[in-house]
């Protein structure tokens, strides 16, 4: 019996080893290039806090100089867009050949066509329904419907196209660990089939609901209820989000300097990032082209980086 018992320990043991602590399952994601560096000038940035791309082209919230750069894929600048609407501009969704930005200092969605013409904005501050408490990131569904990661309110919206609201999932003002509760949630994103999947920013996990609302389930770290780390699959802050073209998850893990792939279920695939031997609080945001090129906004460096996967 002794025997028997310390064989279901270790077995136990080993598959929550397993589960806790994943190993990677494909090869090294390779650094192609970094463009960027401090300032104000056109190519150069202060803190950038969002990025997201079209089928060409790279969009970039230069948060500190207060505008959206754009970039061919090889980091060559186009042209900035501000249209003089926006504050701090943090993570950024490209959806209906639109530029939704989520505006972090003035409580709204800033509408943009992909050119740079500002179209006109959601939201309004507030914690009531439809109002906003510096919003961190905006997905857009198929038929229009806004998400957007609703950070002070501690709670995710979903709002229609004109921003009435719908719905809302986590109780504005309150935080909590437990499923469909926040911790100051700092982006979302949408899967095909309409999974919503947020970045629950300082519970450290990812939260997914089903495509009519109801909570599917969470990864990051034992049991997904605010325990932080560097081992693969834990994160310590999340801050961005975004799906793959096969329909995988990348996630911006921002103190562990680096960005995180899963399956949709949450299964640990890769990870990448900088060495740490530089500044701190690197990835902060996250992009896929459909081609698999992964572009970073690198907060601490002032840099976009680019990614490819490995062979």
């Amino acid at each position: 019996m002794k025997i028997q018992s310390l064989f279901i320990i270790a077995t136990t043991l080993l598959l929550t080893s397993c589960a806790w602590f994943p190993s990677v399952k494909e090869p090294p994601y390779q650094l192609v290039k970094t463009w960027g560096g401090k300032g104000e000038a056109t190519g150069q940035f202060n803190e950038p806090t969002g990025v997201a791309v079209s089928k060409s082209e790279v969009f970039v919230s230069d948060s500190r100089n207060g505008r959206i750069q754009v970039f061919d894929f090889d980091g060559n600048f186009q042209r900035v867009s501000d249209g003089g609407q926006l504050g701090r501009p943090m993570n950024l969704t490209v959806a209906n050949d639109e530029l939704y930005v989520a505006d972090y200092f003035n409580d709204v969605i800033q509408i943009y066509t992909l050119q740079g013409q500002f179209l006109h904005a959601i939201g309004k501050p507030g914690a009531g329904p439809g109002e906003l408490n510096a919003p961190g990131g905006v997905a857009v569904a198929k038929n229009g419907d806004l998400f957007v990661a609703d950070f002070y309110n501690q709670r995710v919206q979903q709002l229609d196209a004109n921003g009435a609201f719908i719905r809302q999932w986590g109780t504005p003002g309150e935080t909590g660990v437990w499923a469909g509760e926040f911790n100051y949630p700092t982006d979302v994103a949408l899967s095909n089939d309409g999974a919503l999947y947020v970045t629950d920013g300082y519970n450290d996990r990812v939260q997914s609901f089903s495509p009519n609302g109801d909570f599917s389930h969470k990864w990051g770290g034992p049991l997904a209820m605010n325990i932080f780390g560097s081992f693969n699959g834990w994160f310590a802050t999340v801050t961005g989000i975004t799906i793959g073209p096969q329909g995988n998850v990348f996630v911006a893990d921002f103190y562990n300097d680096r960005v995180q792939k899963f399956r949709p279920d949450g299964e640990f695939l890769n990870t990448f990032g900088l060495p740490t031997q530089g500044p701190t609080h690197t990835a902060i945001a996250v992009a896929v082209a459909d081609d698999g090129t992964v572009f970073v906004a690198d907060y601490a460096n002032h840099h976009i980086q680019k990614w490819r996967p490995g062979e």
